[in-house]
């Protein structure tokens, strides 16, 4: 297992800073994902550790070792880092102990170093049967299982995947997603993963960074990130929350334009507010219940479990689950737990 270490991390592509002295650590056999909209620079940091690209200035040292200083740059191929794209990159002609055997033949390693490292990775990636089939006789999971033997091979101190699951169906994206992480947790190796997919993120990280142009705008625990949003920035971000505007004084937050009485909160914050509604946190009102609001339904959509709601809020908008499905235009009263009514700073 190997340690991370980026500082100060800049890179300007076409002008544009793309990085702006990133710092971004990632422990010994920890899970990090990177998350951010398009353009966020989340994939360029994940060339520039790969040492496809190299930063304008910064240091990166993995497992103690410098390998990028300005003055030492280490090259991709003498890093120890394997990388798994989303389109797979099998060589089409060779079988697939071909193909996780190719690189290892580069490296010039003795015969039996080789055949004993591609059986290993054969056999904890389950492709053993699969071992003289071509990519195109391989479906898309067993091809990007084949992509991750082949890094395992390699015996990397850092994986890098890049959207690896963007391609498949969204069943076997979660079959695979669940097996790629209980077999590199296995194999103890340190993991930095990019998606555009948040659930995706949540499910498979220790720690979550949110990228915001070129900076981390929040970095932390999947549940910190969701209970506690650093910023408004980060809660838009994170899908399904609603902020609403309003004003917060003594543990109570008015909602601009509403009329209704305020909300109770656990927030100390003053002033000019934003309140954080989490679709799962919409409860049932009655005649005891604090927090209640009623709002029109606007729109409705089954997600299986429940319904999800747009339900409007005089000039607000808010997204709720709920157990059954109104019909749209009718009048929907709901409370809030005044625990989970989080206040961000406009």
């Amino acid at each position: 297992m190997a340690a991370l270490h980026c500082a100060a991390l800049s890179k300007t592509l076409g002008g544009r800073l793309v990085l702006s002295g990133l710092d971004f650590d990632v422990a010994p056999g920890e899970v990090v994902s990177l998350i951010g909209a398009s353009g966020s620079g989340k994939t360029t940091l994940l060339r520039i550790i790969a040492g496809l690209d190299s930063p304008d200035a910064g240091t990166i040292t993995l497992d103690n070792c410098i390998i990028f200083d300005g003055r030492q740059v280490v090259p991709p191929e003498r890093r120890r880092i394997g990388m798994v794209f989303q389109d797979y990159a099998l060589w089409p002609h060779m079988t697939v102990s071909e193909n996780l055997g190719f690189g290892l033949k580069s490296q010039r390693l003795p015969a039996e170093e080789i055949a004993s490292r591609v059986a290993h990775a054969l056999d904890v990636t389950r492709l053993a049967p699969l071992r003289g089939r071509y990519p195109s006789e391989l479906s898309g999971g067993q091809q990007q299982r084949v992509a991750i033997a082949r890094c395992l091979a390699m015996r990397p101190a850092l994986m890098l995947f890049d959207e690896p699951l963007s391609n498949l169906d969204a069943a076997l994206r979660e079959d695979m997603r669940v097996e790629m992480m209980d077999l590199v947790r296995r194999e103890g190796i340190t993991v930095v993963y990019v998606t555009h997919d948040q659930a995706e993120a949540m499910a498979v990280s220790d720690r979550i960074a949110v990228m915001r142009a070129g900076t981390i705008a929040q970095f932390d625990t999947p549940q910190r990130i969701y209970d506690a949003p650093a910023d408004a920035f980060v809660a838009g971000f994170i899908g399904g929350f609603s902020l609403v505007p309003g004003a917060a004084n003594n543990g109570l937050f008015a909602i601009a334009q509403d009329g209704a009485p305020p909300l109770r909160t656990a927030s100390h914050h003053a002033g000019p507010g934003l309140l954080v509604v989490r679709p799962e946190d919409a409860r049932a009102t009655d005649q005891s219940s604090t927090n209640s609001l009623c709002g029109t339904v606007l729109s409705r959509a089954f997600q299986g479990r429940c319904w999800r709601l747009v339900v409007g809020l005089g000039a607000h908008r808010v997204r709720i689950d709920w157990p059954e499905a109104p019909a749209v235009g009718e009048q929907l009263a709901f409370s809030l737990p005044p625990e989970r009514c989080t206040i961000l700073a406009c």
